[in-house]
């Protein structure tokens, strides 16, 4: 099958993953964020020095779990994302809004 050049990266995302809105698009989407998060962690907590154990023992949580987080394999809420960057590697999340 051959498809057209893109020329944009939305073109190519609506060519590999569908038109937004569609089901495949959203999903693609989804785990886009979540590795985002994922990164946003792991460079943190390397930043900061710290091992995932190091870490979790901060935070008293498993080393499984922050490895979970990091390999964007579980969704984060906003509360624990915080939780891991103000305690646990002494930093401030802030989160804004654009409209």
């Amino acid at each position: 099958m051959k498809t057209n050049n893109p020329k944009t990266i939305n073109d190519l995302f609506d060519q590999k993953y569908g038109k937004k809105g569609s089901r495949n698009r959203e999903d693609f989407e989804r785990k886009s964020e979540a590795y985002m998060v994922a990164e946003l962690v792991r460079e943190s907590r390397k930043k900061a020095h710290l091992t995932q154990q190091q870490l979790a023992e901060k935070l008293n949580v498993k080393r499984t779990y922050i490895s979970k987080i990091e390999r964007a394999s579980s969704d984060v809420r906003i509360s624990t994302l915080r939780k891991i960057i103000e305690k646990g590697l002494g930093g401030k999340l802030n989160i804004s809004v654009e409209l």
